[in-house]
């Protein structure tokens, strides 16, 4: 594969909103010309009798039931709330006109 030029470099770093001198446009270019590099040999593997894999470990859900259970009692919660109006709980106004 071509090797990236400090312009794309650059350009791609502007899009990710970052600041890079000359010097490390330079650097990077390298850097990423050589990862390229190796994608292109990785294509090269003879993958045919290799089964596609997720994950390196063979993982399964553990779900548990979903049961219903009885929350607090609005009563016994109301009593720790500083202001309430029918009900419940009242709260400041965050959006203001």
């Amino acid at each position: 594969m071509a090797k990236l030029s400090k312009e794309e470099v650059k350009h791609v770093a502007k899009l990710a909103r970052l600041a890079i001198t000359e010097e490390e446009a330079e650097m990077f270019a390298e850097q990423l010309g050589a990862i390229t590099d190796f994608a292109v040999q990785l294509n090269e593997l003879d993958t045919t009798n290799v089964q596609p894999t997720t994950h390196v470990l063979p993982l399964v859900n553990v779900f548990r039931e979903d049961v219903a259970v009885k929350g607090l009692d609005r009563d016994v919660m109301m009593k720790n709330v500083k202001e309430q109006q029918d009900g419940l709980v009242k709260v400041p106004p965050i959006i203001k006109d």
